[in-house]
């Protein structure tokens, strides 16, 4: 069997090193082994082909394309799902020749029967082989900085790239058909990306005269959409890159005057209390250490009578309990420090630290399956701009995987988002 090596592919080592570096000795190639066998057992009772690069014949179904399997099992011996990953990123395996668009419903695939793939004798001995998130990544205030600068600090001119005009960084909420299925498309995307700020902002009372407090500014449009409604809104962001655009953007639509943006952590916010607060799609960035801590100071910062707008991507409580101290390729490369909640480990979180409760709940996980399917789909088709902004073909490999595996998460229901409204207990 020839290997087809692709030079294109080939890691930087000095920007990634681990990705660039193939596990070796005798202990790797018996833990490659028994990857090895663990994969064949889990594509064949999910129904995915395993190929070679020089396999004869158009495939049929989900397939595995395999160019370097002696390291893609290396390095899945080594890391579990984390070597899944970088050997993805170093090019040791693609979705086929419709890699670009394959991908997503490959690792549906896989989603479906995630518990499955793994022999439950094997899965007990889960936590011998576990790597824990380091210490380095926890979210203190200074380290919160530094992970949030890793991913929302890249660049916004690469965020332009994939994100609508609405520069919405979050799940969008589509109109949908009559069977509630949500009709997206790229026209559509930034209207769905109003929708869905409309309503969080409609299901708190945000108008005339509120005094309006945002964590997490994004890149502003919540700020202005409220701000148009003749809210007066303080939002916190500790990304630089996107205080400067945000306030860019505000001070373009006319709305300096009623919108501040502060580079500050939401912990250290001294301030009257407001009527309204809102935060979309932060609490994933906070780590569970620090959840009892930013709803204590949610609670602190809410005026008597106010209510709180939350959107949040959502995994089942089970799957949380069982994913909670593992260290995950997403949070190496893409959130470091993060964790999906359940809603029901933040309803808890609630009732043992504040006086807040959950009101209104609304799922549309869907929803977000299409909105990511659009930014992938744009994200290759403005990836030579992205690569003359220095972005290389790892980095493209990388985002490819990121984005299929959240759609593929949101498609089949292994992930959700939720617009939540929380108040106080009366």
């Amino acid at each position: 069997m020839t290997l087809i090596a692709n030079p294109a592919v080939r890691p930087d080592p000095t920007r990634w090193p681990d990705v660039a570096r193939v596990p070796g000795g005798a202990t790797g190639a018996i833990r490659a082994a028994v990857a090895g066998a663990l994969l064949r057992r889990a594509t064949r009772r999910i129904g995915v082909g395993l190929r070679h690069s020089d396999d004869a014949g158009a495939p049929t179904g989900a397939v595995m394309r395999l160019h370097h399997p002696g390291a893609f099992h290396r390095r899945l011996g080594r890391g579990g799902l984390i070597g899944f990953g970088e050997a993805y990123q170093a090019g040791d395996w693609d979705a086929g020749e419709r890699d670009e668009t394959e991908l997503p419903g490959l690792l549906a695939t896989f989603a479906r029967q995630l518990d499955s793939l793994v022999p439950a004798w094997l899965q007990r001995l889960r936590r011998l082989v576990l790597i824990r998130p380091p210490r380095t990544e926890r979210n203190t205030v200074e380290g919160a900085r530094r992970n949030i600068h890793r991913h929302y600090d890249l660049s916004n001119d690469l965020f332009a790239l994939f994100l609508d005009e609405t520069m919405t960084y979050s799940s969008a909420l589509f109109d949908t058909d009559g069977a509630g299925r949500p009709v997206a498309t790229e026209a559509a995307l930034a209207d769905a990306q109003r929708r869905k700020v409309d309503t969080l902002l409609d299901q708190i009372g945000v108008g005339p005269g509120t005094r309006l407090l945002e964590i997490g500014t994004g890149w502003g449009e919540l700020a202005i959409r409220a701000a148009r409604r003749g809210a007066t809104v303080h939002s916190l962001t500790i990304s630089t890159e996107q205080r400067d655009l945000a306030r860019r953007r505000i001070a373009e639509a006319g709305l300096a005057d009623r919108v501040t943006v502060e580079l500050r952590d939401y912990r250290e916010l001294e301030a009257e209390p407001f009527p309204a607060i809102v935060s979309v799609e932060m609490i994933e960035a906070v780590g569970e250490r620090y959840w009892p801590t930013y709803f204590a100071t949610l609670d602190r910062l809410l005026a008597p009578g106010g209510r709180i707008g939350l959107q949040a991507i959502t995994m089942s409580h089970q799957r949380l309990l069982a994913t909670r101290t593992t260290y995950t390729w997403i949070q190496k490369y893409i959130f470091p420090g993060g964790l999906i909640p359940s809603v029901r480990a933040i309803e808890e979180t609630c009732r043992r630290h504040t006086r807040l409760r959950v009101e209104e709940a609304r799922a549309f996980g869907t929803h977000y399956a299409e909105t990511l399917r659009l930014w992938r789909e744009r994200f290759h088709r403005r990836w030579s701009d992205a690569a003359a902004l220095g972005f290389d073909e790892t980095f493209r490999r990388t985002w490819h995987l990121y984005l299929s595996y959240c759609e593929a998460g949101f498609a089949t229901g292994y992930l959700d988002v939720h617009q939540l409204v929380l108040g106080r207990e009366r």
